[in-house]
């Protein structure tokens, strides 16, 4: 654990104390193999070592409880067991911070839930509007789907997508149906968003704590009254968007590449790490095309490949650091 040097100073008017960090900062982690090798690349734990920040990877075959000391312990698993012992150790020992509560990262991976916080937030000011697609939930036999869809009013094409997003491929496996018939090619349980044209263009808006990092990437092209009306099939895709897709240095319509405005993506950042008790996730936005300031939230992911984007390692240690900051100011509060 850091150790502190508390330095006190007094004054009439003004109480403040000034804390002198003597050791590092211990991160423990449990992640998958695959988070660890795109995540703590030896640029982020060079840097994390500049800074005094240490990682350390967590034994998931032993007790939490009897492992650190941490300050801050970072993770991405699934299974109910590995949650509980999580939550039990976050009951015991709350002078760590937990990124991020795992009832928290759960809601998050069911999609019904995951975009309801979006719609309830109804977002919009000056800079443009925020919205969610309109969407369905379908956790009967496939049959059932065209008359559902007909009763909830949705208009095709639409976007079909797995209910729960588990981590594995198959849980980001998309498909876009064009007409009745094709509904019932789909497989349940799963989410039905309408189909938004959006110029191709799909922006990573990452997130980490108050940090905002956005990428474009390319997505599905735009589709005209005049081509789903002549399909009658489904279209399968991997997910909206590829992370080998960079669409940052192409040439294209600043109308459909401009990012959304930074006050906006700011604000909405705020609202949602509120309402969902995250620090760390990424929201997939899209312009509707025609349009300069209606946006619709797609997805929402915790804890994204955040390996790919630009100075992350500056970022997540900057945040790191931040945390812990924050907690030694809060316990200190009162000295003068």
């Amino acid at each position: 654990m850091r150790e502190e040097k508390r330095i006190e100073c007094k004054n009439d008017d003004v109480k403040e104390e000034k804390i002198a960090f003597e050791k590092i900062v211990v991160v423990g982690y449990a992640l998958t193999s695959k988070k660890i090798n795109s995540f703590l690349q030896p640029k982020l734990l060079t840097l994390a070592r500049s800074k005094g920040i240490s990682f350390v990877a967590i034994d998931q075959s032993r007790p939490l409880s009897d492992q650190g000391p941490f300050d801050i312990l970072l993770h991405k698993l699934s299974g109910k067991e590995w949650r509980k012992a999580l939550e039990d150790f976050r009951q015991m020992h709350p002078e760590v911070t937990v990124l991020d509560p795992p009832d928290a990262i759960q809601h998050l991976y069911n999609r019904q839930h995951m975009l309801q916080d979006v719609a309830d937030l109804n977002f919009s000011d000056a800079y443009g509007i925020v919205r969610s697609p309109r969407q369905l939930v379908i956790k009967k036999d496939p049959s059932s789907i065209p008359e559902a869809v007909s009763k909830a009013g949705l208009i095709l094409p639409l976007v079909a997508k797995p209910l729960v997003v588990d981590g594995t491929a198959k849980s980001h496996e998309l498909a876009l149906a064009y007409d009745q018939h094709s509904l019932q090619m789909l497989e349940t349980p799963l989410v039905l968003q309408e189909f938004v044209n959006h110029g191709g263009i799909l922006f990573k808006v990452f997130i980490i704590g108050e940090a905002i990092k956005v990428v474009r990437r390319f997505s599905l092209p735009d589709v005209s009254k005049q081509e789903w009306s002549k399909s009658a099939s489904v279209f399968r895709f991997p997910r909206v968007s590829c992370a080998a897709a960079t669409a940052d240095d192409a040439d294209l319509d600043p109308s459909i590449a401009e990012l959304p405005p930074q006050l906006l993506l700011e604000r909405l950042a705020q609202e949602l790490r509120h309402r969902l008790g995250l620090h760390l996730f990424n929201l997939d936005i899209i312009r509707e095309r025609g349009s300069k300031d209606r946006f619709y939230v797609i997805d929402i992911n915790y804890f994204p490949g955040y390996g790919k984007i630009p100075d992350y390692e500056h970022m997540f240690t900057d945040f790191l650091l931040s945390l812990v900051q924050s907690k030694y100011k809060t316990n200190s509060a009162g000295v003068c």
